[in-house]
């Protein structure tokens, strides 16, 4: 937890602002994989910025992709200068992060992400927040947006960017403007990587999570302002929601593993609910206590799920209400299960555990 004198010590006073360098030179790092249908408006967005061209970079990591995400990538390569394609050949993230941060030669690195698109003065604001904050780390909300106007992918949204879904993840729900204990992807400084080390290439996700756990550990700050909100494109459909949960959960328990304080109570929160679940209603087969407390918690929790899903149905549509609260069990059951069953694989060699897409 960050004190409020932490954070006054951290800061710089806003005069500073005043300072910012547009001279800096800056990476962008997008690792991708499959990414045919986003990589474009990804780097559509970042041509748009009003950072100086010649003070940027983009490298684009593709894992190898077996689409035509490098052919989408090409036009822009040779339009714009600043962006090149690397090949990442072990196929997995933090390779690509980690290989783009050898190549890259920015003083200041941003992790991007193609699922994401990027407001004009995205770059800009990075560089001004790590001056006028102090932070390592800095990063900024999504918005999360439905990438069609049909039912399942107005469901996936709704379920994403609703706290009963997602739980405290700030840059999911919130606006917030100040220190935190992580926000997604982030810009940082190159110095920062030579004090606490690259990204963890065992940890086939949550390797973000971990890398900022290790910021706070070594007496780092990250901090996370509506300056830096993006636009991110969830799966296109409910089912390839609960088919990317199920692939990412697995590695809840060995990143905890690996790291203990990567994770919150948050992740692990629906493994709880779903083996409450299933112990509950195996034991009111027997006892009537326990059939009793089963119903009660099933009860608490529909209530808590069609709450929020009115609250939800508002925003992506009333058409959503009666499949909503449903659409949180299924995902929160999934999540849950898939977290059991990285238990049970816990000895399994990492890289049979699939690649990142």
């Amino acid at each position: 937890m960050i004190t409020a004198g932490e954070a006054n010590r951290k800061r710089i006073s806003v005069s500073d602002q005043a300072n910012f360098d547009s001279a800096t030179f800056v990476s962008v790092i997008i690792p991708c994989r499959n990414e045919e249908n986003f990589i474009g408006k990804c780097l559509a967005s970042f041509v748009a910025s009003t950072y100086p061209k010649d003070r940027i970079e983009i490298l684009v990591v593709d894992g190898m992709s077996e689409d035509k995400t490098r052919e989408v990538v090409a036009p822009f390569s040779r339009s714009h200068p600043f962006i090149r394609l690397l090949l990442n050949p072990k196929k997995i993230t933090p390779a690509a992060l980690n290989l783009g941060i050898a190549e890259s030669v920015g003083s200041i690195v941003i992790r991007a992400d193609a699922h994401n698109t990027y407001p004009e003065d995205y770059v800009e604001n990075c560089v001004r927040c790590l001056h006028s904050t102090g932070a390592d780390n800095v990063g900024g909300p999504w918005i999360t947006e439905p990438v069609a106007d049909t039912l399942s992918a107005r469901l996936v949204a709704a379920v994403l960017s609703s706290p009963f879904g997602v739980g405290n993840s700030q840059f999911r729900i919130s606006q917030k403007e100040g220190f935190v204990d992580t926000v997604p992807f982030g810009a940082f400084r190159r110095e920062l990587f030579g004090r606490i080390g690259n990204f963890n290439e065992r940890l086939l996700r949550n390797q973000d999570y971990d890398f900022n756990t290790r910021i706070r550990a070594a007496g780092g700050f990250i901090y996370q302002t509506p300056r830096l909100t993006t636009r991110y494109a969830p799966p296109a459909s409910f089912g390839k929601l609960l088919h990317k949960t199920m692939r990412e959960t697995q590695w809840h328990i060995r990143t905890v593993a690996e790291n203990p304080r990567a994770l919150g109570v948050r992740h692990l929160v629906p493994a709880a609910f779903v083996l409450l679940l299933l112990s509950l209603a195996s034991l009111g087969v027997v006892h009537e206590q326990s059939r009793l407390a089963f119903e009660v918690l099933l009860s608490v929790y529909a209530v808590g799920a069609l709450l929020f899903s009115i609250r939800a149905a508002a925003r992506y549509g009333w058409d959503l209400l009666p499949v909503l609260p449903f659409g949180f069990f299924l995902f929160h059951a999934s999540y849950g299960v898939s977290t059991f069953v990285g238990l049970l694989r816990l000895g399994t060699d990492p890289a049979a555990m699939a690649p990142y897409k």
